[in-house]
């Protein structure tokens, strides 16, 4: 396995900000962004349930139908790639049953050899129990596990990220036809290269110190 090293990681995380003004002429190479993609898909989550899907936006012409409802921010247009965050409104016993025999596909063993485990997930996701009265919430959550992920992997690749809560989910859902789905627009990002022009780059990095976000117990 490779590995990079600690001072890799951090001055990676010390390069990144969230970008406000892309290079329109610059573009992901295909195969950072395949990388990219694989980030994604290989993102942690709750039982690996994976409740979302990611919506790779490329379309100009969708692009420029999103940026009013995204208080007008030019990243949507100006990025590379444009990534729209969807989570499950909604989680039922089949959506469990497909997960099961996904393991069991990749795994080479019986879906019944795994019953303990759905039964499992069926308590807590659909049957009463705790999480099943707060799907679209907890999915947004793992939604938010994603997009830590991508923007991190992208640091590494000197690829950068502009994480987007600035929007308006209803009108998105409406625009990528997302209504009768069973998804719902939860967060987005905007990925490619800095413009020269983006005095926010050479900003230095604000953050609380240590002692105020770190306690070792």
């Amino acid at each position: 396995m490779n590995t990079v090293s600690t001072t890799q990681l951090t001055g990676a995380l010390e390069w990144r900000y969230a970008t406000k003004a892309f290079d329109a002429t610059r573009k992901i190479p295909t195969e950072t962004w395949s990388a990219l993609e694989r980030a994604l898909v290989l993102s942690p989550s709750s039982f690996g349930l994976q409740p979302y899907k990611f919506l790779i936006i490329t379309d100009p012409a969708t692009r420029a139908k999103l940026m009013p409802a995204t208080w007008g921010q030019k990243q949507v247009v100006d990025c590379s790639h444009y990534v729209v965050f969807t989570a499950r409104k909604a989680l039922g016993a089949e959506h469990i049953d497909a997960f099961i025999n996904r393991i069991a596909e990749v795994r080479g063993i019986s879906a019944e050899s795994l019953k303990g485990y759905r039964d499992m997930m069926n308590g807590s996701l659909v049957s009463g129990g705790t999480l099943s009265k707060m799907i679209p919430e907890w999915a947004a959550r793992q939604v938010y596990i994603a997009i830590g992920n991508l923007m991190t992997s992208a640091a590494l690749l000197g690829v950068d990220a502009c994480p987007i809560e600035g929007f308006e989910p209803d009108k998105y859902d409406e625009i990528l036809n997302l209504k009768n789905s069973g998804f719902a627009s939860a967060v987005c990002c905007a990925l490619g290269y800095r413009a020269a022009s983006d005095k926010h780059a050479s900003l230095a990095k604000v953050r609380l110190p240590e002692k105020d976000l770190i306690q070792h117990i």
